[in-house]
């Protein structure tokens, strides 16, 4: 028998609608999400489940339709609004202040909330105010207790804390400022699987003590394990709701993406011994004298990438795989004769037989990609696309001086634009408007964007930092194909990624990353996920 408090819809929305100059985001959103659940928001990238939860938590007013809280209506133009009345999120990068100690991020968390002042001003007053600290940490500690979540240092700073605790932090912040319904966004992006299991059975508990939680993700195989309910959403609208009990990965696939999608990767063949293309010698990273520490240290890496074979690090991160990246491709800005470089690289690298790191060389970051390297980078924006150029544009990026594109100074506008038709039918970016800015793509296409331009190139040496971060089911099936194609035809692959799934379906080899060290290394088939992940946690260092 369904309980009273199940029947009662907590969160329910109808017929939300939400444009941007014109164009649609949401388009009549029904949601039902009953009280003490775990209701799943699932969808492609692009599909509205982010406009939709930021629509709950008052950062964006609908267009159309209406919001219920427990059976009132409500409306809402700021989170503060949104956090009174109940509703509490953790965002996927989490909004903590890293400097700060783990209270004081909850206790300017609640000023923040409580108060209608401008956002600097609040920041400043209730960092001045006097706050009762212990009565603060009791609470907090009872808390923690009362939900079964391990207890917290509170005068730590944030920032000196594992990722797995920041999240306990933000979790308890909301239940500090009284949350009933908690809505988490990609929760698990950045948890190793232990810390991965501790989250789904604390949220569990807290479901027990009658919470709601809304949880963003695209994680499928999390979602028949942790939640009750799901909601499919595709291009706006609402596709498909499950009882989580009455459907399969494989329907919620085909839901989110409009087809049937491969979900199993067929295991590559045993790769055949080839000839290194990427060589690292006792790769070492300080902090340069007079610094202050911005760069995680690297601790003497030493590893190897046959051409034909996918070598994976794993590992949470933070643990120093952005510093081996930017090393890799930007060796000049870790000299130090660079008075501008934070850290100094010392050791040696070899590219394709070419050395682009020693004492002595230092190649730039053009000269590497010419040697026939190609990069998918860890942070699309920042590193991988200019977002208001055009396709176009962004497809030529990084590779100005191909011959394909360039001839005496001059860019071949014709082969270029011929290229770049061609390349966008064939790798499936959407839409297919070449001239169309970048930054209108959802995030899946400019990443298959990103794909397509570096695989046009058929590197000899691929170095893809995250390349399904983000992104739905339909394109990780296709990223991860593409990223198999050129393994067939002898390149080698460096695949950097925090989604074990990933680094166990592709590598041959996996390298684990750990405080700035390789830690553990594994042939396919050697290691488990939980085997993985004792070693991302630091058991095997």
């Amino acid at each position: 028998m369904m309980t009273a408090q199940a029947a009662v819809s907590a969160v329910e929305l109808r017929g939300i609608s939400k444009f941007f100059n014109g164009v649609p985001a949401n388009q009549e959103i029904d949601l039902q999400v009953r009280a003490g659940s775990i209701h799943a928001i699932i969808g492609e990238n692009g599909a509205g489940k982010s406009t939709a939860m930021k629509i709950l938590y008052g950062i964006h007013r609908p267009d159309a339709g209406e919001i219920l809280i427990r059976g009132d209506k409500k409306i809402w133009s700021t989170p503060a609004q949104a956090i009174s009345a109940g509703i509490g999120m953790v965002h996927q990068h989490f909004m903590l202040a890293g400097p700060y100690s783990a209270l004081e991020n909850i206790l300017l968390g609640v000023e923040i909330a409580n108060s209608s002042a401008p956002l600097l001003k609040r920041a400043f007053e209730s960092l001045a105010r006097p706050v009762d600290r212990k009565g603060a940490k009791a609470r907090l500690d009872r808390l923690a207790d009362q939900y079964g979540l391990r207890k917290i240092d509170w005068d730590l700073p944030i920032e000196t804390l594992p990722v797995g605790v920041q999240q306990r932090v933000e979790i308890l912040k909301l239940l500090y400022q009284e949350a009933s319904i908690l809505i988490l966004d990609e929760p698990t992006a950045v948890l190793t699987p232990q810390e991965t299991e501790e989250l789904f059975s604390n949220l569990k508990k807290l479901t027990k003590d009658g919470k709601t939680i809304l949880i963003i993700t695209h994680k499928l195989k999390e979602v028949m394990s942790l939640a009750d309910e799901v909601t499919v959403l595709r291009a706006g609208r609402v596709v498909g709701r499950r009882a989580v009990a009455d459907t399969k990965v494989e329907e919620l696939a085909s839901l989110m993406v409009g087809r049937k999608v491969n979900l199993k990767i067929e295991p590559p063949s045993k790769p055949v011994p080839r000839d290194p293309v990427l060589e690292i010698s006792d790769l070492h990273l300080s902090t340069a004298p007079g610094r202050a520490r911005r760069v995680h240290p690297l601790e003497k890496i030493s590893f190897s990438v046959r051409g034909g074979e996918v070598v994976g690090i794993a590992g949470v991160e933070g643990n120093g795989q952005s510093e081996l990246l930017q090393v890799l491709l930007h060796p000049r800005d870790f000299s130090k004769r660079n008075s501008a470089s934070v850290a100094h690289a010392t050791g040696s690298v070899r590219c394709l037989g070419r050395v682009t790191l020693n004492e002595r060389t230092r190649l730039r970051a053009e000269e590497i990609k010419l040697l026939g390297v190609g990069v998918i980078p860890e942070d699309r924006h920042r590193e991988g696309l200019l977002l208001e150029r055009s396709m176009e544009e962004n497809f030529l990026l990084g590779h100005q001086k191909r011959s394909a594109f360039s001839s005496k100074g001059f860019i071949l506008r014709k082969s270029l634009r011929e290229s770049a038709l061609r390349a966008i039918e064939v790798y499936d970016v959407r839409p297919r408007v070449i001239d169309l800015e970048v930054e209108a793509l959802s995030g899946g296409n400019q990443q298959k964007l990103i794909i397509a331009r570096e695989f046009e190139c058929e590197p000899k040496l691929l170095i893809a930092a995250q390349p399904t971060r983000g992104v739905d089911v339909g394109a990780i099936e296709f990223i991860h194909r593409r990223i198999l194609e050129a393994r067939e035809k002898g390149a080698g692959v460096l695949l950097v990624s925090s989604e074990l799934d990933e680094i166990l379906a592709l590598a041959d080899r996996i390298l684990v990353m750990y405080a700035g060290r390789i830690v553990a290394q594994f042939n396919r088939g050697e290691a488990s996920e939980q085997v993985l992940g004792l070693s991302m946690g630091g058991a095997h260092a």
